[in-house]
């Protein structure tokens, strides 16, 4: 019989594997550093929606269609978030 952690754990590295692998197949667009030195709160900005931009695409092509409704939230909210940054930390 197999150990319980050992089965969650195993579950887990499959589950990442499969994400790893899906976010590579779809053009993962990178995970933007805050603490790189030199990134401005204007960049990071911009980064941030560049990945609400590659969210949006993901759903809109069908992927994850189980968590659609969720990720459609998430993408509302970070589109607001950034409007209200973009508000207080105009770009120059």
């Amino acid at each position: 019989m197999t150990a319980p952690n050992a089965a969650a754990a195993s579950t887990a590295d499959v589950s990442a594997d499969a994400a790893a692998g899906t976010a590579a197949a779809v053009g993962d667009p990178g995970i933007a550093d805050p603490s790189t030195p030199g990134m401005s709160t204007a960049d990071l900005i911009s980064q941030l929606q560049a990945d609400r931009l590659w969210l949006l695409r993901q759903i809109d092509a069908g992927l994850w269609p189980q968590w659609r409704l969720d990720l459609a939230a998430l993408e509302r909210e970070l589109g607001q978030l950034l409007d209200q940054a973009g508000e207080r930390f105009p770009q120059s």
